[in-house]
């Protein structure tokens, strides 16, 4: 062989390697997939990682006190596991919260060793992943309204109807299975709204309840466990989308003995009879967001409008994030008065107002400037970084608004420190602001970040310019 064809040879030996050096992100299908660590390793270790759906539904404590649903299975695991450890030595949970749809994925890749959803997964977990024996078998997935809102009996009549679903559902395949059985039949399919991605199944359950969204589809167990605390949701019992489906847990089809122990446990265990009773002591006086766009509702915003919007533009806010704020805060009555001296509008407190050279918040346009001046201040000192979205940017200034800034800071360094992510607010340093200060921040931010999106959902209609541009092209 010549030199020259020599190396050539090793040129094309090399471009595999090299190609693969290139590819970033989430290992695709080609690719080895992560460790896989089984029981021994695990124990050797000392920790058990445990990917959790971040859904406060799934996954989550309140000062202390357990409040997820596969929180008290996950620590009673952890209790079985060290009862059983032939060495003597114990591990402990490491829980790592991520978005539904992105946990298996993560498994894959090895940074896991078990995954306990909380809900049902759509579609086939994957052939190098393994269930576990079923937590609950043949899980209904259910139609869920508003009470007083149209009734359908049967589900064809939603032919052409939208519903709302949050990111990862599997009420997403369901609904995909449902719609080719109405296409057969020449009617139109059910639409599916997929929500924003800072809202997990009980946020859009209580939209649902608020009558931002007209309905969704969610699993029976869940829609049950959340109706204690939205007493206006009705459930459709009759309207049944799939109940094939089995609530299991996931480990790496390699982890044998892991998957073995996990199934033994899972076989006597036996969930507390007041398993529900913190979590409804906890959220009963939470989920209170109300619709915002109700006849009385929109004429109040049309009348403060105008100096949402001057003031909105001035700090480089969106309007409507000042109007959702400005609803949470007084229902849109620049004549509210609340605790410590807030006022107005925005309830800003006179100290606040003149921290940003604001005096006269007594009237509306000072009082929206004061409000719209102080939260561009919040930002500019605190929470400028390029590392913020600009959803995430918002949701910790209003969470600065609320605690103040340097307890929010805070908070985001305990994220870092636990490996949670520090430029998240929803689900992840929220799970920490829960722990240590309560519900309060976290409701306070959701509500107004569900207003903000009801708001969005209709901006065509609450700017009246864009109809008017719209019109004159």
């Amino acid at each position: 062989m010549t030199r020259p064809s020599v190396l050539l040879l090793c040129l094309l030996m090399l471009l595999p390697v090299a190609a693969a050096a290139r590819v970033a992100g989430p290992p695709e299908a080609w690719q080895q997939p992560g460790t896989v660590r089984d029981l021994a390793e695990i124990r050797r270790s000392g920790v058990l990682r445990v990917l959790v759906n971040q859904s406060r539904n799934s996954s989550g404590e309140v000062k202390g006190q357990a409040i997820g649903i596969e929180y008290h299975r996950l620590r009673a695991l952890e209790q079985y596991l060290n009862r059983n450890a032939r060495d003597g030595r114990s591990l402990t949970l490491k829980i790592i919260p991520k978005a539904k749809d992105q946990l298996l994925a993560a498994l894959q890749r090895g940074e896991g060793d078990l995954v306990a959803p909380g809900e049902l997964f759509g579609g086939k977990a994957g052939r190098d992943l393994s269930a576990s024996a079923a937590i609950r078998e043949h899980v209904p997935l259910l139609l869920v309204s508003r009470q007083g809102s149209r009734r359908y009996q049967r589900l064809e009549q939603l032919a052409g109807r939208s519903l709302a679903l949050p990111a990862g559902s599997a009420a997403g395949e369901a609904i995909r299975v449902v719609n080719q059985q109405l296409a057969q039949r020449r009617m139109a399919p059910i639409v599916i709204e997929w929500v924003d991605p800072t809202l997990a199944v009980e946020d859009v359950l209580e939209m649902v309840q608020a009558g931002i969204y007209p309905m969704t589809a969610v699993e029976q167990p869940i829609a049950e466990r959340w109706a204690k605390v939205l007493p206006k949701l009705r459930i459709e019992r009759h309207l049944v989308l799939s109940n094939q489906g089995n609530m299991s847990w996931f480990m790496r089809r390699d982890a044998s003995m892991l998957r073995a122990s996990v199934d033994r446990f899972l076989k006597g265990y036996r969930s507390p009879a007041d398993l529900d009773s913190a979590f409804q002591r906890t959220y009963r006086r939470l989920y209170k967001v109300h619709y915002p766009l109700n006849r009385g509702d929109r004429q109040r915003l049309e009348k403060v409008r105008p100096v949402l919007q001057r003031y909105a533009e001035q700090h480089e806010f969106d309007w409507l994030n000042l109007a959702a704020l400005a609803f949470k805060e007084s229902t849109l009555n620049p004549a509210a008065r609340g605790a410590s001296g807030a006022t107005g509008l925005m309830q800003i407190t006179p100290s606040a107002a003149r921290s940003v050279g604001v005096g006269n918040i007594q009237n509306l346009d000072g009082n929206v400037q004061a409000g719209a001046k102080y939260l561009a201040t919040i930002r500019r000192n605190f929470f400028a970084s390029a590392q913020l979205n600009e959803r995430e940017r918002m949701a910790f200034v209003l969470a600065a608004y609320n605690l103040g800034p340097q307890r929010v800071q805070g908070l985001r360094a305990e994220a870092r420190r636990r490996g949670l992510n520090p430029n998240q607010w929803f689900f992840q340093v929220e799970r920490v602001a829960a722990e240590q200060v309560g519900m309060g921040v976290v409701s306070y931010v959701n509500s107004v970040n569900k207003y903000y999106l009801a708001y969005a959902r209709e901006r065509y209609l609450l700017e009246p310019q864009a109809q008017t541009a719209g019109r004159s092209r």
